[in-house]
């Protein structure tokens, strides 16, 4: 497989397949809202669009960066998200960097959206396809972040089958500046386990699929073949 690692705005043109890693936080929320039942999750250009689409759909459940703001429900934080009962509901989630990296390759013929507590799910996904080509889109400070960077090689390499320690790749992730913002409370809207949260290594058995819908970008959870179908595939 070849695979390349690109920030957003290296972003030129539209690649086929592309995984946009977002791990501190957009995506292991991303993660925690589908364990939680939410149905999907559609993924906002703006703050203003977000609200906009929580005017028109009441129901639905709009989350953002940050401190906590009049017309969302909800911040982007897992450990904050995960008391919440989202069985059967609509999430509308704008990020600082997720997000935008999931719109910047919304025309890609397969995107996936990623975090460590998916990894072996997204590597599944692009195995089993035989996706020969894949642009990792590392979103964080401009594709410097080095727990999404960590997170896009980690599963680069078992997207090729390769046994791999994810020791080191989760360690890197732990000491990145993501990941000392959110201890040292320099972020808002944190709650003290959103760190340990998002290092959780496969916590659930699905990918993330985003898909172009009536105009609208939206995330769903994609259920992979087990190891042992994999193997017959």
């Amino acid at each position: 497989m070849d695979a390349r690692f690109l920030g957003i705005p290296e972003l030129v043109e539209a690649p086929s397949v592309a995984v946009v890693v977002d791990v501190m936080r957009a995506f292991t929320v991303a993660a925690w809202a589908f364990a939680q039942g939410a149905e999907k999750i559609v993924l906002a250009e703006s703050l203003d669009e977000a609200l906009a689409l929580k005017t028109r759909h009441p129901g639905w459940v709009a989350l953002k960066d940050g401190p906590s703001a009049p017309g969302f429900d909800a911040v982007n934080s897992p450990g904050l998200l995960r008391s919440l009962d989202l069985g059967g509901r609509t999430v509308v989630q704008k990020t600082t960097a997720g997000t935008v990296g999931a719109l910047a390759v919304k025309e890609a013929s397969l995107v996936l959206c990623a975090g460590f507590v998916v990894a072996e799910a997204t590597a599944r996904v692009l195995r089993t396809r035989e996706c020969g080509s894949v642009t990792f889109v590392v979103t964080g400070e401009d594709g410097h972040a080095d727990e999404d960077l960590a997170c896009a090689q980690y599963i680069a390499r078992r997207a090729t089958g390769a046994a791999t320690d994810a020791a080191e790749f989760l360690r890197r992730a732990g000491e990145s500046r993501a990941a000392h913002e959110l201890a040292e409370g320099v972020r808002q809207g944190v709650h003290p386990d959103d760190v340990a949260l998002c290092l959780e290594l496969d916590r659930f058995p699905f990918a993330m699929v985003a898909t172009l819908e009536d105009s609208l970008m939206v995330l769903r959870p994609c259920a992979v073949p087990s190891p042992a179908d994999e193997a017959s595939i």
